[in-house]
């Protein structure tokens, strides 16, 4: 028939004790690995805007002095010139930004795994206990 556990309550109590102590811990490393996989990928992404930022911002600037030059050759008011240069700059500097937060704001660090397994965890404490 069945093999009777010879262990006391207090036994049972204390292994118990023990295993859930065990799986904590388990359950913070995994959160932990887990988030930190999520912030490195931020960070990655976020570090190639700055880069790809920092590019573009030097080529953007010669370009932007040839088309002030450009536009002041056509206008002859060179005020008139770099105002309209700004305000096309700004506009396209608005929408690179917004573009890049819109990325960054997809990006769930919420970890998962972790959550489906302490979720698991309880449900087998809960058994356990019964």
């Amino acid at each position: 028939m069945y093999a009777r556990d010879e262990r006391s309550l207090g036994e049972l109590f204390a292994e118990l004790s023990e295993e859930t102590s065990t799986l904590v811990r388990q359950e913070l490393a995994l959160a932990k690995t887990e988030v930190t996989q999520k912030v490195s990928a931020v960070g990655r992404d976020a570090a190639f805007v700055a880069v790809g930022g920092a590019i573009a911002y030097a080529g953007f600037l010669v370009l932007l002095a040839f088309v002030v030059v450009a536009l002041f050759i056509l206008l002859h008011h060179l005020w008139l010139s770099v105002l309209i240069v700004a305000l096309v700059t700004f506009g396209i500097g608005g929408y690179l930004i917004q573009r890049g937060l819109n990325a960054l704001k997809k990006e769930d660090l919420t970890p998962r795994r972790t959550l489906q397994s302490v979720q698991q965890s309880a449900n087998w404490a809960k058994e356990q206990t019964r």
